[in-house]
């Protein structure tokens, strides 16, 4: 076994999967989902989807329903 094979097989680590989190969730928990899956808080993660939909004229709006049909 070489190097990089003894140094690969000790960092595994299971792999992240998005989920919608309606427990904490407003709506249909996609911010949620958003923020557990990248460890941040869901309230930036509202604020930049609100500012998002705003400024791209309700494009991002799409991209929520999207993700809230397709997720979970």
């Amino acid at each position: 076994m070489n190097q990089l094979d003894r140094h690969s097989s000790k960092n595994v680590s299971p792999a992240k999967s998005f989920r919608l989190d309606r427990s904490r969730g407003k709506i249909w928990g996609v911010c949620a989902g958003i923020a557990n899956y990248f460890g941040i808080d869901a309230t930036l993660v509202r604020i930049g989807f609100v500012a998002g939909t705003l400024i791209g004229f309700g494009s991002l709006l799409l991209v929520y329903i999207a993700i809230a049909l397709i997720a979970d």
